[in-house]
């Protein structure tokens, strides 16, 4: 993936940051050890943005539903704490910046790099920024949960996309995604819970009743899952699960 991919990411936080009214004005000098520091508002403000970094990667990206997918996985295979979470997090990571990959990246050309090279302004350099990551998010939202949420904060009629509030589509977006991935978990399920259901019946049919089924049905569900190379299947199922708008 391109350094620039990843641009975006910061850049968005900087933006957050530099919204400030008094950019140019400075904090009162700071004295460490007799030498005298001045922090500009910019600076504060963009340390204080650092801290929504881990909220806008979760819950306006696609990592929402590849967690909760991978976590589903691992409970229908029955193995426990195996893969662990750090294992599970950072795969999900790395997933959702190759599906975000697109939208960073425009993200990065058409509202990043101008603003840092000052052909536009702070506002225009924001609304570039929007755009984007506003299509990707309502590509993925269903229509009725952005009027379910736009019904409970009583906000105007909605004539189109653009008109959505993002106070209404971030929580519609991750209702959305909710959805989406106790669907694909249940899809997952069902194959293992036969398998479950297989293995008890004999047990009970060879009247090993005390023995658990559990422990003699995960070799077969593992055993399943990588015969039908399950981890390229299912990387790609999600990758494939978002609609990805059309960039020009």
């Amino acid at each position: 993936m391109k350094a620039s991919y990843l641009s975006p990411v910061v850049g968005l936080l900087l933006a957050g940051a530099v919204c400030l009214p008094a950019l140019a004005q400075g904090l009162p000098a700071v004295t460490v050890q007799g030498s005298q520091y001045s922090l500009t508002l910019e600076l504060l403000g963009l340390i204080t943005a650092l801290t929504l970094l881990p909220s806008m990667l979760l819950m306006m990206t696609s990592f929402v539903r590849i967690i909760i997918v991978m976590s589903l996985l691992r409970q229908a295979l029955g193995t426990g704490s195996t893969p662990p979470n750090q294992v599970l997090v950072g795969l999900s990571l790395f997933l959702t910046l190759f599906i975000m990959a697109p939208i960073f990246g425009q993200v990065y050309d058409t509202a990043l790099l101008p603003y840092f090279e000052r052909q536009i302004t702070f506002t225009q350099a924001l609304a570039n920024a929007e755009a984007p990551i506003r299509g990707f998010m309502l590509a993925q939202t269903r229509e009725g949960d952005i009027a379910a949420f736009a019904e409970i904060s009583r906000a105007p009629a909605l004539n189109d996309p653009a008109s959505v509030p993002f106070t209404t589509l971030v929580p519609a977006f991750i209702t959305s995604e909710l959805k989406s991935a106790f669907t694909i978990g249940f899809l997952i399920y069902i194959p293992f819970v036969v398998i479950d259901l297989i293995v008890a019946s004999v047990l009970m049919s060879m009247g090993m009743m005390m023995l658990s089924p559990m422990m003699i049905s995960m070799p077969f569900k593992l055993m399943l899952f990588v015969l039908v190379d399950g981890w390229t299947l299912l990387m790609g199922s999600l990758a494939a699960s978002f609609v990805t708008p059309t960039i020009p």
